[in-house]
């Protein structure tokens, strides 16, 4: 593929992206997708040719690889797992109040919509939990109980992501940092 086409895909894959992240899987039509990326009809077949669900999953696969290496990058300039988790949370909560409250997490709404029912967009959304679980169980390395608090963490941050978009606030991402810190602590 040459650099026009790779630009084109990545307009495409930027457009859902957006899109899924403020209005979800059902709010990502293939029109709203041409529409915001600017891209003809043709090169959305032509790079998804599995159509809508390839190019969903594929758009939360790259999401999820995204804020996979900002989990990385916190833990590395983080000197403890309560730091770390509490710049997780603040980074997430800068990123949805900077959207206007618009883009909480890039995969929940996605898997919430269609985890039940469409199992290649089920197994992106999980591919995607299982890698920040692993993240989260890197930072927490000789923790006793890792596998259990790194699935902890992630589930408290999606709550708290959900409960700050709702109430547009990011004080339920504060509020989860410091029971995790005093969990973890």
């Amino acid at each position: 593929m040459g650099l026009k086409g790779a630009e084109t895909r990545d307009r495409l894959l930027d457009a859902t992206q957006e899109l899924i992240e403020t209005g979800g899987y059902l709010g990502a039509g293939l029109n709203q997708v041409i529409a915001a990326s600017g891209a003809p009809r043709g090169s959305l077949y032509f790079h998804f040719p599995g159509g809508k669900d390839q190019l969903v999953g594929e758009s939360v696969r790259r999401a999820g690889r995204v804020i996979g290496g900002d989990l990385e990058t916190l833990a590395d300039t983080s000197t403890s797992v309560a730091e770390f988790v509490g710049a997780v949370l603040r980074h997430l909560g800068e990123r949805l109040e900077e959207s206007g409250w618009r883009k909480g997490c890039p995969v929940a709404t996605v898997a919430l919509e269609t985890a039940s029912t469409n199992d290649p967009l089920q197994q992106a959304c999980s591919e995607v939990y299982t890698s920040w679980e692993g993240a989260l169980r890197a930072r927490l390395a000789g923790h006793p109980d890792a596998d259990d608090l790194a699935v902890t963490i992630l589930a408290l941050a999606e709550g708290a992501l959900l409960l700050a978009r709702t109430h547009r606030s990011k004080e339920p991402l504060d509020r989860v940092a410091r029971q995790i810190g005093a969990l973890v602590g």
